[in-house]
C-alpha cells in the first residue's frame, strides 16, 4: 500500500484537524487500564491526500537504539490503525488502492519497529542498507501471518476477546489483528503485549 506520511513536527492540535480528524475511519488506542502518557505521531496518506492509516503512542516516545542492551528500561507500544478496503480508485479517479489486509498492520507495524532500531557500529550507508533488507523481511513476514515467526494470542478490544498475530524480535514486539472496519497493528518494547487491551478513541484531545 502506497502511502506518505505526515511527521509529527507539527502541533497535535493542528495534526488532529488535519490528519486524524480526516479520516473516515475509527482510530485506536490502548484502553483505559493504560494511565500513561499518550500522544499523536503520524499519519499515512494516499496520492490523492485520504487518511489509509496512522499511529498513536503510549508511554515513553521511542528512542533509537543501536543493540537490545537497557532496552528493557524503555516502556512504549504504538497502536497503528489501518482502515479496511477493498481494492478501489482513488478518489480524483487517477489510480487504484491496493486493498488493505491484517497483513498490512502488520507490516506497518514491523516496519515501525525498525525506525526506532539501529545496529551498533555501522556507517550510515551499511545503516540504510540493514534497514532496508531488514524491511523487507518484516514485509515477507508479515505476508506469511501462519508462518513459523508468528504464534496468535487472544487480545480484549472494546471489551471483546480478538485473535491476533503475535511475534517478538531482538528489539521489541509486533501484532496484528483486526476490529470492526480496521485492522490493527502494534509494536513496542518494555511493556509486555499480553496485557494490552485496545479501544476505539473517543475522544484525540487525549492523546494532544
Amino acid at each position: 500500500m502506497e502511502t506518505t506520511s505526515r511527521a509529527e513536527g507539527r502541533p497535535a492540535a493542528r495534526r488532529a484537524d488535519e490528519d486524524y480528524l480526516r479520516a473516515p475511519f475509527a482510530w485506536y488506542g490502548l484502553d483505559e487500564a493504560f494511565t500513561g502518557p499518550r500522544r499523536l505521531m503520524q499519519v499515512g496518506t494516499a496520492a490523492d491526500g485520504s487518511v489509509q492509516h496512522g499511529s498513536t503512542g503510549h508511554g515513553e516516545a521511542p528512542s533509537i537504539k543501536s543493540d537490545a542492551s537497557g532496552t528493557e528500561k524503555e516502556r512504549f507500544a504504538v497502536v497503528v490503525t489501518v482502515a479496511a478496503s477493498p481494492v478501489r480508485r482513488t478518489g480524483d479517479g487517477t489510480g487504484v488502492l491496493e486493498a488493505t489486509t491484517v497483513s498490512t498492520a502488520a507490516w506497518l507495524a514491523g516496519s515501525g519497529l525498525l525506525v526506532h532500531t539501529w545496529p551498533a557500529s555501522l556507517d550510515h550507508m551499511t545503516r540504510d542498507n540493514w534497514l532496508d533488507q531488514q524491511t523487507e523481511t518484516a514485509f515477507e513476514l508479515a505476508d506469511d501471518l501462519d508462518g513459523p515467526a508468528w504464534t496468535t494470542l487472544s487480545l480484549p478490544v472494546d471489551g471483546v476477546p480478538v485473535p491476533f498475530h503475535y511475534r517478538e524480535t531482538e528489539f521489541g514486539w509486533v501484532l496484528a489483528g483486526s476490529a470492526a472496519g480496521v485492522h490493527l497493528g502494534a509494536y513496542g518494547r518494555g511493556m509486555s503485549a499480553y496485557g494490552l487491551g485496545f479501544s476505539q478513541i473517543k475522544d484525540l484531545g487525549a492523546y494532544a
